[in-house]
């Protein structure tokens, strides 16, 4: 008892010190949330300084080497053909927007329900699968002249083409997912007698959200690259039109900046689309799925 009575007079037990070295969780959160920001702003930052240097070498390489404008034209270029033609490529952006979103919906619509189908009922799948398949195997280029033959109104044929390009990563994943559910929880809930409502609503579809997101993400550039492919080759001309009309008609007037505005917008069309889903599966699954949650890193 002397010689621990000695020891801690010589060396007493500094707990504070300890206390202190271990840090709160507050500060624990302030320094998740300081990496959380710091990986946001390289996300947007990192790929906004690559992109301006590209462009800043693609217009000292057109002006140095005095490249004329009909063969490739400077971004600055671009961008001035743009401002000054706003006014008829708005409204080919609208009118792509539109058969874009129509078709997009209608796919998420046709694509979940089909795939509620295919999961419940067995024979469903066995029949309209393989029609499905072909249906996407075949190049929408080789069926869009088929459509606008037969189909009297040339918008409900973009859209058909559209959805048709949309349709099958929605039903795809979606089936994939309704199939992934534990079969340990399935006999679960057949062990407690649960409703094929309350399967579905508690089981499958939680199973099956990551999966429909995923499918959700690939079917919106999908339906944007459908309205555009089936435009082209309707060739359709006129004032409800979309970009690749615009497209078209520069290409037969050798408009070259013109041609690279109209693209311009479609490529950004195509870039908000994949950032807001990425956005909303972010928000759906963050919170509980692993593919969404952030870890530090």
């Amino acid at each position: 008892m002397a010689s621990t009575s000695t020891i801690e007079t010589v060396m007493p037990l500094d707990t504070t010190t300890a206390h202190e070295a271990t840090p709160s969780a507050e500060t624990l959160r302030a320094h998740e949330d300081k990496l959380r920001r710091r990986e946001a702003t390289l996300r947007v930052v990192v790929p906004v300084v690559i992109v301006a240097a590209l462009l800043l070498v693609w217009e000292w390489m057109v002006r140095a080497n005095d490249i004329p404008h009909y063969i490739l034209p400077a971004p600055s270029l671009i961008l001035r053909t743009l401002f000054d033609n706003w006014g008829s490529l708005s409204g080919a952006l609208w009118f792509t927007v539109k058969l874009t979103l129509l078709a997009l919906g209608a796919a998420i619509v046709g694509g979940v329900l089909l795939a509620i189908a295919f999961a419940l009922f067995k024979w469903v799948e066995i029949g309209l699968f393989p029609i499905a398949v072909i249906l996407q195997v075949t190049p929408i280029i080789a069926i869009a002249p088929l459509i606008l033959i037969y189909v009297s109104s040339t918008t409900a044929a973009l859209l058909l083409c559209a959805w048709i390009v949309a349709f099958f990563p929605i039903l795809s994943n979606t089936v994939i997912g309704l199939k992934s559910a534990d079969s340990n929880l399935r006999d679960l809930f057949q062990l407690y007698k649960a409703s094929p409502w309350q399967t579905f609503r508690y089981l499958l579809a939680p199973s099956a959200l990551p999966y429909f997101m995923a499918g959700l993400k690939i079917a919106g550039g999908l339906s944007l690259i459908g309205a555009v492919v089936a435009e082209f080759t309707a060739g359709t001309a006129g004032k409800e039109t979309g970009l690749a009309s615009r497209i078209l008609e520069s290409s037969f007037r050798t408009e070259i900046p013109m041609m690279f505005a109209a693209l311009l917008l479609v490529s950004l069309l195509g870039i908000v689309i994949f950032i807001v889903f990425a956005a909303l599966s972010r928000l759906v699954l963050g919170h509980w799925h692993e593919s969404e949650m952030r870890r530090e890193r």
